[in-house]
């Protein structure tokens, strides 16, 4: 049940910055089609972030405490960035358009996220 609560919450967040940025596109047919494109983009987003973003986040520590943790904005944009990557590569229909449409889809991603975890009942 966790692990369907965090797809969801993932694809939920991608949702709203599509919705909210020209620059990060999901095109699909039908809206059924979105949905399932968003439900597998946030799968690879969840993935990217829980797997290659730790890894970034150690190997920038020195940028991270010298900016206050700001550069961590420019680790979760290179997500975003790569995540859409993988999706081109898997032929899924997300893409995103430059590095600061990625900084400010990952921030709205992020307080997207945020929002929707809090409605959310307690996993436990």
């Amino acid at each position: 049940m966790k692990f369907i609560a965090w797809l969801v919450v993932n694809a939920a967040a991608l949702g709203v910055a599509v919705w909210l940025f020209d620059g990060i596109t999901l095109t699909a047919d039908s809206t059924s089609g979105r949905i399932v494109s968003l439900l597998i983009v946030g799968a690879i987003f969840g993935v990217v972030t829980s797997v290659v973003r730790p890894i970034v986040n150690v190997l920038s520590l020195p940028l991270i405490i010298l900016t206050l943790g700001l550069f961590l904005l420019v680790t979760n944009a290179l997500m975003l960035l790569l995540t859409s990557k993988l999706a081109d590569t898997f032929g899924l229909e997300f893409h995103v358009d430059g590095f600061w449409t990625a900084v400010f889809g990952a921030l709205v991603i992020s307080i997207a996220s945020m929002i929707v975890e809090s409605l959310l009942p307690d996993q436990g």
